[in-house]
């Protein structure tokens, strides 16, 4: 962080000092004009003069309630004006008083909304306007008097302004957030319905050919010793319902598996024994794969081994895909205890400067979320997958925690404990 933005946002937490540099600057910019007198003795040269004491104690109020602006903007602008009324109404030579009230109306124009602005303006723009030509010693016409009604219509006009823009880019910065919402709502309500097309499918489809086989069972037991030639035909539906079964299942169940999937494996299911050979698949793709292991001796149950191989594999993928251009990976299997740990590093680019999987904007930075965020909507590439949402899926169903997020400096991290043991719900447990 450069120097500046630290003072901006020192600034930002000290807004009472803030305030009190700027009275502080009114201030010289008052006294130093009072010094000066515009009109000389032939009405068109610079002179300087010595303002009385009663301008100078009416320029240092002016300038102390300015410390208050943003606590109690309608007070201090009635305070400036006040301040500054009596000012034009009795120095002669003027001090520049009513500079205070324009910086006053500038912070209510800034702080309220527009029909507010419009009333306070044009009542504090006559007052003092009014009050300059009709009781001060000059002729109205001047360009002094005629000064002050331009300057505090600016000053309205610009804290009106500024209000008016912090306003539409705090709408864009609600409209962004509530369609990020809105969007990760969309696809966990798409995943639930999902899964609960799929339970009822499944349901259906054992529900009706179970029920089947174990009518046509039971006939076959009853009639095996009198009518062999019947038991052969209640064997054959048997046999015939189970192979529906079956076809349906595999139909219903292919619609869970991931896009690059064999359509029928047969070779056995991946885990850990197989890390370094995922690993060298990943540096041959061109992304450098640190492995370091401490898990040795240590046999996880068949669910386990699968969900941190898939873990691994997941997140390399992500790194793979969206941690741009020299990004390296460090994986980190370690035995603590009953559980096994698995870590995921990688020092990808910063928040915001990494391409999003849909060439948006970077890594988790607000609405474009890089990879991080293809992990956690389901947004990957591909579209086979849910990232960060079937990895906890997959470890919470073994008894685990998986946690992922971005990385101090950059980078991300996604980290899984694995039980060693099997995870077996008590009875009574919720399903």
């Amino acid at each position: 962080m450069s120097t500046l933005e630290r003072m901006r946002d020192w600034l930002r937490d000290h807004r009472l000092a803030l305030d009190a540099a700027l009275a502080a600057g009114v201030l010289v910019a008052m006294v130093a004009g009072s010094f000066v007198e515009s009109h000389g003795a032939d009405g068109t040269t610079w002179s300087a003069r010595t303002p009385e004491t009663l301008s100078l104690a009416l320029m240092v109020l002016a300038a102390a309630a300015l410390v208050f602006r943003r606590r109690a903007p309608m007070t201090v602008l009635a305070a400036t004006v006040g301040l500054s009324l009596v000012e034009l109404a009795t120095a002669d030579p003027r001090a520049p008083v009513a500079m205070s009230a324009v910086v006053a109306l500038y912070t209510v124009a800034s702080a309220t909304d527009r029909p507010t602005t419009w009333r306070v303006g044009l009542l504090t723009m006559t007052l003092l306007t009014a009050v300059a030509m009709l009781a001060g010693p000059l002729p109205w016409y001047t360009q002094e008097n005629l000064g002050i009604f331009a300057w505090t219509g600016m000053a309205a006009a610009a804290g009106d302004a500024v209000r008016s823009r912090r306003a539409f880019v705090s709408a864009i910065k609600e409209r962004a957030l509530r369609a990020e919402r809105t969007r990760e709502e969309e696809a966990r309500r798409r995943v639930a319905e999902e899964r609960l097309r799929i339970a009822r499918d499944l349901h259906d489809v054992v529900a009706h050919h179970i029920a089947l086989v174990n009518v046509q069972a039971g006939v076959a037991a009853h009639v095996m010793d009198k009518r062999p030639d019947q038991a052969k035909e209640a064997l054959a539906h048997v046999r015939e319902a189970s192979r529906s079964a079956l076809n349906e299942l595999r139909a219903t169940v292919g619609l869970l598996r991931q896009s690059g999937d064999p359509e029928a494996p047969t070779e056995p299911a991946p885990g850990l024994a197989r890390l370094d050979e995922l690993a060298d698949t990943f540096r041959n793709a061109g992304l450098p794969v640190e492995v370091a292991r401490s898990d040795a001796g240590t046999v996880l149950p068949a669910a386990a081994d699968l969900a941190a191989y898939r873990v691994i594999q997941e997140a390399l993928t992500n790194v793979r895909k969206h941690a741009g251009a020299g990004a390296k990976a460090e994986v980190s299997v370690v035995r603590v205890g009953p559980v096994v740990e698995v870590t995921v590093l990688d020092n990808g680019p910063r928040d915001g400067e990494g391409p999003g999987p849909d060439g948006g904007p970077g890594q988790d930075g607000g609405a474009g979320p890089g990879h991080r965020g293809a992990q956690d909507d389901g947004a990957d590439e591909g579209g086979g997958g849910h990232g960060l949402l079937g990895m906890r899926e997959r470890v919470t169903a073994i008894g685990g925690s998986c946690t992922a997020g971005p990385r101090y400096g950059g980078g991300f991290r996604v980290h899984a404990i694995l039980p060693v043991k099997n995870h077996t719900p008590a009875l009574g447990d919720p399903v």
